[in-house]
């Protein structure tokens, strides 16, 4: 299994769109937890301005179909995705330095 990270800025004047659609957003999440290494806003103080979602699967495309389910996909909550093939060597969520494994 391979890990994409998703790095997605929000467009201007998203938090509408976010609150009306959490609910569904929130199920998404849910119905996909097992694609899901991390997800969460990223913030500036208090404002969300976008997201991060590292999604396992066996290629990009199968990760940019988890992705694009995303009901914030669909309503256009994101103004800008990079998704990137992702390799966590070190820190907590790999145990350590995965070199020293």
């Amino acid at each position: 299994m391979t890990l994409f990270a998703f790095i997605c800025r929000d467009v201007a004047n998203s938090a509408s769109i976010r609150e009306r659609l959490i609910a569904d957003h929130l199920a998404h999440i849910e119905k996909v937890m097992d694609k899901i290494a991390v997800a969460g806003p990223l913030k500036h103080g208090e404002e969300t301005v976008g997201s991060l979602l590292v999604i396992k699967a066996e290629n990009e495309a199968e990760a940019r179909e988890t992705f694009e389910a995303d009901p914030y996909f669909a309503a256009g909550v994101w103004d800008d995705v990079k998704v990137e093939h992702f390799l966590g060597v070190a820190g907590d969520w790999v145990g350590g330095a995965a070199w020293k494994h």
